[in-house]
């Protein structure tokens, strides 16, 4: 098995030997496939009313198209450096953007909404092996400022990739048809494929460790995932505890969490190395991806619900309206890399973090006619507190760890972001689902034959209906008092999309006190071939 591991493997190059132009092409090249698998995540967002259409799937079924991508991503980041050790970083990367190519092609070939969810999952399992290698590779590339840049490059990515993904995908499905949303992926994918096993020699497989491996714990971790996934993004649309399947999924991953919790801990060679948690850069490291995730992913969810919704607009007016965060984000990189090379990252981090509770309190003021204008500041905001947020969270995290702890750490730190995306976009939905009826009450307790100046409305807007009804005086009251529910309503639902962002802020504010929790790190030597 050793032999076939070499055979695989063949030479590793040492990095330090590596002109930097080779190690910034064999870089950017896992970077796009980085970049690519994240932007599926809500690259269908905007699209699956035409995705459904075009399948003949109910609005339950097509969310699937988006859920179960996720859902087997977040299954298969933690996995991902156990994988890597096995296959070495080069051949799991190419194979997973072989596969990744492959389910696309199938994505956009689907016959029906069956086949579609089947093919998304395996996009997205494939998907998510390339996520964590991207952060390995980095860190054993590159060295002091390089390192820098290259850790706020992957943080723009992170952050930017999900920002992107509804105004892509808008503009895709509008332009041409949703069946490119997935064929977009080809070309990109093909060239990943190829040229990942010529560029990155950067470890040698070891099939070994197959022998012996943990599989219980894969198993339980698996499962616990995949559960407490499907519950945060189905609980809201069930009502969460009030359904029996909700209920079944939330004690299944309870149970199989403890399990997996106790078998990492106990295990003399887990999955994932839950004992890294000891380490107070790491554990709050963690913390802060989290957070970030949440705030994120939350936002991506809000904003594109609230221009659907509350403005009526199109998928692609909502992608342009929400493009301004990117554009900022991109402007905020140059900004970055400048302070990075002057202060320390952690105070650098706090700015993000306050920046990005700043960016959510300037949301809170929001109202019905809310449009790109408005949006404007707080995406601007947001635009600029991600790159200062996410950049310096990878660096202090994974930035001082060594190579063979660091494949094992990326994994839980991107998991950590991807989950905290999910229970950001559940909370949400719960908060949008809760807080509008609380808010369409308390505002239908003061339309009451009291108010004076409701009735004069009703009676204006009673007249014009009747008017237009051909003197029908009940159908024009009637008309007036649906119309007078509707403005009620999205009143209601304004507040709701408030009290969410008021949420998100307040999150953003512990986390901004936490960092100064954090240890400065000073980040180790490149490594060289032998430390392979």
């Amino acid at each position: 098995m050793s032999a076939l591991s070499r055979a695989l493997g063949g030479s590793v190059t040492d990095p330090a030997l590596l002109p930097l132009p080779a190690k910034v092409f064999a870089f950017a090249t896992m970077a796009v496939g980085f970049f690519i698998a994240l932007l599926d995540i809500q690259i269908v967002s905007a699209s699956l009313a035409d995705i459904g259409g075009g399948l003949s799937a109910s609005p339950d079924e097509v969310s699937w198209v988006q859920i179960s991508y996720l859902i087997a991503e977040i299954i298969v980041i933690p996995l991902s450096g156990w994988l890597s050790r096995v296959m070495s970083t080069r051949w799991l990367f190419s194979i997973s953007a072989i596969g990744f190519t492959l389910t696309s092609l199938l994505c956009g070939w689907a016959w029906n909404i069956e086949s579609m969810i089947v093919f998304r999952a395996a996009q997205g399992f494939l998907g998510g092996s390339m996520i964590p290698t991207v952060f390995t590779v980095a860190f054993i590339y590159f060295s002091g400022h390089q390192r820098v840049i290259a850790a706020a490059v992957i943080g723009a990515l992170a952050s930017l990739a999900p920002t992107l993904g509804p105004t892509v995908g808008g503009w895709i499905t509008d332009s041409y048809s949703w069946h490119w949303l997935f064929f977009v992926n080809l070309l990109p994918g093909f060239f990943i494929a190829v040229m990942v096993p010529i560029l990155v020699k950067v470890d040698r497989p070891n099939l070994s460790l197959l022998k012996g491996a943990d599989y219980p714990g894969m198993v339980l971790m698996a499962v616990f995932l995949g559960c407490i996934a499907y519950t945060l993004e189905e609980g809201p649309r069930w009502n969460w505890f009030e359904d029996d399947t909700i209920r079944t999924t939330a004690w299944t991953a309870a149970i199989s969490g403890i399990a997996f919790i106790w078998r990492s801990l106990v295990f003399a060679n887990p999955v994932v190395d839950l004992r890294a948690l000891k380490s107070r850069n790491f554990a709050l490291g963690c913390f802060f991806s989290f957070v970030t995730g949440v705030g994120i992913f939350a936002t991506i969810y809000l904003t594109p619900i609230f221009l659907a919704h509350v403005r009526g607009f199109s998928a692609l007016q909502i992608g342009l309206a929400v493009f301004s965060t990117g554009i900022f984000q991109i402007l905020g990189i140059p900004i970055y890399t400048f302070c990075a090379r002057r202060f320390d990252l952690r105070w650098l981090m706090m700015v993000g973090l306050a920046g990005f509770a700043l960016s959510m309190w300037n949301f809170t003021p929001i109202t019905h006619d809310w449009g790109w204008r408005e949006l404007l500041l707080p995406q601007a905001f947001r635009g600029f507190a991600q790159q200062f947020a996410v950049a310096p969270t990878v660096t202090l995290t994974l930035g001082s760890l060594a190579p063979e702890r660091l494949k094992l750490a990326s994994g839980l730190f991107n998991l950590m972001r991807n989950l905290g995306g999910a229970i950001g976009i559940a909370g949400c939905a719960t908060i949008l689902n809760d807080r509008t009826n609380l808010h369409f009450l308390r505002l239908a307790d003061h339309l009451n034959a009291a108010n004076a100046a409701l009735g004069e409305l009703t009676d204006r807007v009673a007249v014009l209906y009747t008017d237009a009804m051909g003197g029908d005086v009940v159908s024009g009251q009637t008309a007036a008092l649906k119309q007078l529910w509707a403005l009620t309503y999205r009143e209601a639902q304004v507040q709701t999309f408030a009290d969410a962002f008021w949420i998100i802020f307040i999150c953003f504010v512990i986390a901004t006190a936490m960092v100064p929790l954090m240890r400065k790190v000073a980040p180790p030597k490149a490594p060289t071939a032998d430390a392979h």
